[in-house]
């Protein structure tokens, strides 16, 4: 069972590695199409610029492989910007992500310390394997922009200036917009759960 971690030249590629492995994961850092595709399931980090997060899937080829990956089913777990880059669009970049999600990622308000950085309480609103009986939670968060809850696909929801979808959830795709390989036991416990399920599949 491999789990591939894409390289796409920005995100806290090791951090997360390092956590798979803790929780038994046999993970794989990759900027190679074709090991994403014969991989189990994949992950996708990122700290950073969602435009040029894009541009850099686009120009290796991981977009395809991540289209592929989602329309065959495998799991996919966002983290961070791998979430933000999985939705239609993004202010933050006149550029489109990759549509798995439907919907817009917006800044935060200014009237708050932007960028949100530090722990915050995820609410569940919704039932999920990768989260269920966890209750309210404390994740550690650090962004500038975030998606609007969608009740299709919100599975968790944090506020900072205004309620955002800090879990979600489609088809075989799973994603946070906070760093579960920051955020301590209950970081740990999700990609534990995460590589059980991939294991199941």
């Amino acid at each position: 069972m491999t789990i591939a971690i894409l390289d796409h030249g920005s995100g806290n590629l090791h951090s997360v590695a390092r956590a798979l492995a803790k929780v038994g994961g046999d993970a794989e850092v990759t900027d190679d199409p074709q090991r994403v595709l014969r991989a189990d399931a994949i992950v996708i980090p990122g700290v950073g610029h969602v435009g040029r997060c894009v541009e850099a899937l686009t120009a290796l080829g991981l977009d395809r492989a991540i289209l592929a990956t989602a329309r065959e089913g495998r799991p996919i777990l966002g983290v961070c910007l791998g979430l933000q880059v999985l939705f239609e669009r993004s202010e933050e970049t006149d550029r489109p992500g990759l549509g798995l999600l439907t919907g817009t990622v917006r800044r935060l308000p200014e009237d708050v310390k932007v960028p949100h950085m530090g722990w915050n309480t995820v609410r569940w609103v919704a039932d999920h394997p990768l989260v269920a009986g966890m209750g309210e939670t404390s994740f550690y968060f650090v962004h500038s922009y975030a998606a609007d809850p969608d009740p299709v696909t919100t599975v968790g929801i944090t506020e900072h200036g205004r309620p955002f979808a800090a879990a979600v959830a489609s088809g075989s795709v799973f994603a946070t917009q906070f760093h579960p390989e920051k955020s301590g036991e209950a970081g740990l416990e999700l990609y534990e759960r995460f590589v059980k399920a991939v294991a199941s599949t």
